[in-house]
C-alpha cells in the first residue's frame, strides 16, 4: 500500500504537509506489473503516474509500426500529466519492462491535487511543456514521407495507389511526373513517363506496381503465418473488426482478410457523429484505426490487399481460398464484406471512373477539390457526412437527389448541420445522364426528372452514394442468398430451404449462422441487417458467441 513515508521518499511530494501526503496516500492504488504487461494503452482513459520501482518502455504508434520512443526506470519519475492536463486520451502506451511498482492517481484526484498544491503545478506545467515539444519532434519525425508516388491526377492505377496508402495510413508524398524531383526517378527508372511509379524508403523504385506487392514491399502482412485458424472472416468494415477484436480476445486464434484495408465503407466516413460513446462524434478512419489497434493488440492477424476467390467446404474444415491460390483452413469463418456502392447506370460515364467520378468518399482527392465546385449523387448519411467534409475545401458542393428532400434517407443531425454551410446546395428531382470531357471529366449533364429539362454543369469531380449492393456471388450455391445476393441466416435460412440450400442438422441454426453450419454472416452483407455501424459491430460481437457454441457442439462431434 502507499504510506506517508514512501511519498516522503519521492521528490514530487518530498515538500507536502503532512495532511497532503495523508491525503495522496489514501487515493492512491498501489499497481504492480510483471515484465511485458501494460499499464496503459495509447487511446485510453489516462491517469497520472510515479515510477516506485522497475522499468517502463514507452510506446508511440505512427501509422501502423509501434516505437519505443522514451524510458522510465528512475524512481520517482512521474508521467501522465500531459494527457490530463490537455483533456485528451493518453498519448502513448507504457509496458513494464521488468517486475514493476506504480503508484497511480486518478484523473479527479489528480486534479484536486493539482489545485491544492500550487507550487507542484508550476513544476507539473514545466514538464508538460517539455514533453509537448519533445512529442512535436518525434511526430514530424515519424511521420515525414518515406513513401513517394508519381503519377498524374487523372490515372485512375494513381488513384487506387494513393487511396490504398491513406487507408492503410501509411505517408507518403505524392509527385506528378511534371514535377522536377519526380523526373529524377523516372530518368533513374529507364522508364520515360510510365506511371504510376512508387518510391520506397531505401530508394528502389517500383513501376505500376500491384497494391499487393506494394503492401509486402512496405510491411503490411498479406500472407498468413499458418495454415489453420479457429477463426476466419472475410472483410475489415465494422462488423469484421468488432468478430476480429471479440474472437482474438477470448482466445481464438483469428484471421481477419480484406481486400483493401480496414474499415471498409464506413472508414472513409468523414464524421460519425451519431455513434455510441462519442459525444463530440470521430472519423470512420479513427474508428477503424482503434479497432485495428484492438484487434491486433489481442493476437488477431490482419492481411491487406488480398481477396477471397472461394470456400471450399468438407465435414470437418471449411478452405479459404485467396486471390494468390493458397488455401487457409478454419474452424469457423465469418462472411462481413459488406457492400459495394451501386455503379451509374451510364455507359459514357464508366471511362470516367477514377478521372473525376468517384464511388464513395475519395478523401485522397480533397485537396484537388480546392477552391471548385463539386458535386455528390444520392441522400444518404454517407453524401451527407462526405458533403460536409468536402465542404471545408470546394468552393461549393451541390447534393444531387432524385427525391423532393433528403428528410427520408439521411438522419436529421446531418440535415441540420448541411443548413449551416452556406456553401452546401441541395438540388432536388435531379439526376446525372451523361458526362462530358477528354482526358477527364469536365461536366455532367443533369436532368430534372418531373420536368425533363437538363442543364449542363461545369465541373471536374464528382462523388457518389446511390445505394449499394451485395457481392457475393463466388460463394458457393449450398450459402442461401435472397434476391438481391444478401446472405440468409437464422429462420430465413430454414424459410428459404432448397434443395442446394437444405439445413442438414437437426438443431436450428444460429441468430446469424449461414446455410452452411459454421459459417456466419454479419454486417451489411447480412439479409435483413441494418446497415448502420453501430449494427455492423453489435452483429459482429454477437457472432462470436454463436461460433462458441458451434465449435463446442463440432468437439463432441466431429461430423457437425
Amino acid at each position: 500500500m502507499i504510506t506517508e513515508d514512501l511519498l516522503l521518499q519521492i521528490p514530487l511530494f518530498s515538500q507536502l504537509s503532512p495532511q497532503q501526503l495523508t491525503q495522496i496516500a489514501a487515493r492512491a492504488a498501489d499497481v504492480q506489473l510483471q515484465a511485458g504487461e501494460w499499464l496503459i494503452q495509447e487511446g485510453e482513459v489516462p491517469s497520472f503516474f510515479v515510477l516506485l520501482a522497475g522499468s517502463f518502455d514507452v510506446i508511440k504508434q505512427y501509422g501502423d509500426v509501434d516505437h519505443i520512443i522514451d524510458k522510465y526506470a528512475t524512481v520517482g519519475e512521474y508521467f501522465g500529466e500531459l494527457p490530463l492536463l490537455i483533456g485528451s486520451t493518453a498519448i502513448a502506451s507504457l509496458r513494464a519492462t521488468e517486475p514493476s511498482r506504480i503508484l497511480r492517481l486518478d484523473p479527479i484526484d489528480f486534479h484536486t491535487f493539482i489545485v491544492e498544491t500550487p507550487a507542484l503545478s508550476s513544476q507539473l506545467l514545466k514538464t508538460m511543456a517539455r514533453r509537448v515539444g519533445n512529442l512535436q519532434r518525434l511526430t514530424i519525425e515519424n511521420n515525414a514521407a518515406a513513401i513517394r508516388v508519381i503519377g498524374y491526377r487523372w490515372d485512375p492505377q494513381c488513384h487506387e495507389l494513393r487511396d490504398f496508402l491513406a487507408r492503410n495510413r501509411v505517408p507518403f508524398e505524392w509527385l506528378t511526373p511534371t514535377e522536377s524531383a519526380a523526373q529524377v526517378y523516372l530518368q533513374k527508372a529507364e522508364v520515360n513517363n510510365t506511371c504510376p511509379l512508387v518510391v520506397l524508403q531505401d530508394g528502389s523504385i517500383l513501376v505500376t506496381p500491384a497494391l499487393r506487392e506494394v503492401a509486402e514491399r512496405i510491411g503490411l502482412q498479406t500472407m498468413p503465418s499458418v495454415d489453420t485458424y479457429d477463426l476466419a472472416i472475410i472483410g475489415a468494415g465494422p462488423a469484421g473488426l468488432a468478430a476480429a477484436v471479440y474472437g482474438a480476445s477470448e482466445g481464438l486464434k483469428t484471421l481477419l482478410i480484406d481486400r483493401e484495408a480496414p474499415g471498409g465503407q464506413a472508414g472513409t466516413s468523414s464524421r460519425i457523429e451519431n455513434y455510441l460513446g462519442f459525444p463530440a462524434g470521430l472519423s470512420g478512419e479513427e474508428l477503424s484505426r482503434r479497432a485495428w489497434q484492438q484487434a491486433r493488440r489481442f493476437g488477431a492477424e490482419i492481411l491487406v490487399a488480398r481477396k477471397v476467390e472461394s470456400i471450399n467446404l468438407d465435414e470437418a474444415q471449411r478452405g479459404i481460398v485467396l486471390d494468390g491460390g493458397e488455401c487457409i483452413n478454419a474452424k469457423a469463418i465469418v462472411i462481413a464484406t459488406g457492400v459495394n456502392w451501386r455503379l451509374l447506370a451510364l455507359p459514357n460515364l464508366d471511362q470516367f471512373v477514377g478521372r473525376g467520378i468517384y464511388y464513395g468518399a475519395a478523401r485522397t482527392e480533397a485537396l484537388g477539390t480546392n477552391g471548385k465546385d463539386v458535386y455528390l449523387v444520392g441522400g444518404g448519411n454517407s453524401a451527407g457526412q462526405a458533403a460536409i467534409f468536402f465542404a471545408n475545401y470546394a468552393r461549393s458542393v451541390t447534393i444531387l437527389i432524385r427525391g423532393a428532400s433528403l428528410s427520408k434517407t439521411m438522419s436529421q443531425y446531418l440535415i441540420d448541420q448541411l443548413a449551416t454551410k452556406a456553401n452546401i446546395t441541395v438540388q432536388a428531382h435531379s439526376e446525372i445522364v451523361a458526362g462530358q470531357g477528354k482526358e477527364h471529366l469536365e461536366a455532367i449533364v443533369v436532368r430534372n426528372n418531373q420536368t425533363q429539362t437538363e442543364q449542363v454543369h461545369q465541373t471536374s469531380t464528382v462523388f457518389v452514394f446511390i445505394g449499394a449492393d451485395a457481392q457475393t456471388e463466388w460463394l458457393p450455391e449450398i450459402i442461401s442468398r435472397d434476391d438481391d445476393g444478401y446472405i440468409l441466416t437464422g429462420q430465413d435460412v430454414l424459410a428459404n430451404q432448397t434443395a442446394a440450400t437444405h439445413w442438414p442438422l437437426t438443431r436450428d441454426p444460429f441468430l446469424l449462422e449461414t446455410s452452411v453450419p459454421g459459417i456466419f454472416a454479419a454486417g451489411d452483407v447480412r439479409h435483413g441487417s441494418v446497415k448502420r455501424v453501430a449494427s455492423g459491430v453489435g452483429e459482429g460481437s454477437i457472432s462470436i458467441s454463436f461460433i462458441h457454441q458451434y465449435l463446442a457442439d463440432l468437439t463432441d462431434d466431429p461430423t457437425i
